[in-house]
């Protein structure tokens, strides 16, 4: 489990692809911090820590992570967010996520408000708009988020100073693809009243 409240950035080293998915190796001091076979969340996903150093570790990237992430989108030398998983006494900062992106949304803009403010706008797939809602949990590359308007399958968020300075948003530009994770809350929800009728 993870809060969205991104602790570093990494750097892939390498990603290695083959027929049956991808070794992905990534560079961040948080490796030191890792245990082999340890979670952690690489811009939203949860994977599996393999072969931790102080330096870097790698993860195993199956086809279905592949398609339903951007993580097959990355290169040698891009960054990515890194969270390590919740404990008992870790403070949730941000709102409950499972590291299991629901699909990828494509970025529309990133346009400044001032004072070093953002607004982001990303295009959701029709499939997970009925998740979304005005003022509730939207997890975007592994950030937790406010949505601060949906309209017309469109979801905004108001990207802050550290946000922007501290993750992967302030590198974005138009059409990425970004990994969404919607509140798992909602879901549920849906299935319990979907029982019902």
């Amino acid at each position: 489990m993870f809060t969205g409240i991104v602790e570093e950035l990494g750097r892939v080293l390498s990603i290695d692809r083959h027929e049956a998915g991808a070794r992905l190796v990534i560079k961040s001091p948080i490796a030191g911090r890792l245990s082999q076979g340890g979670s952690i969340a690489v811009n939203g996903v949860c994977l599996t820590a393999l072969n931790p150093n102080s330096l870097s570790f790698a993860a195993d990237l199956a086809p279905e992570t592949l398609r339903a992430s951007n993580l097959g989108d990355l290169v040698d030398g891009a960054a990515v967010n890194l969270e390590l998983p919740v404990t008992p006494a870790t403070l949730l900062s941000g709102h409950i996520m499972q590291g299991h992106v629901d699909g990828t949304g494509e970025l529309e803009s990133l346009e400044p408000l001032g004072n070093e403010n953002w607004w982001l706008r990303v295009r959701v797939p029709r499939e997970l708009d009925r998740y979304i809602v005005y003022k509730g949990s939207l997890a975007i590359d592994g950030i937790s988020l406010t949505v601060a308007a949906i309209e017309a399958g469109v979801a905004s968020v108001t990207i802050i100073p550290h946000t922007h300075a501290n993750t992967t948003l302030g590198h974005r530009r138009p059409g990425d693809r970004l990994n969404l994770e919607c509140d798992v809350l909602a879901k549920y929800v849906e299935k319990l009243l979907g029982d019902r009728r």
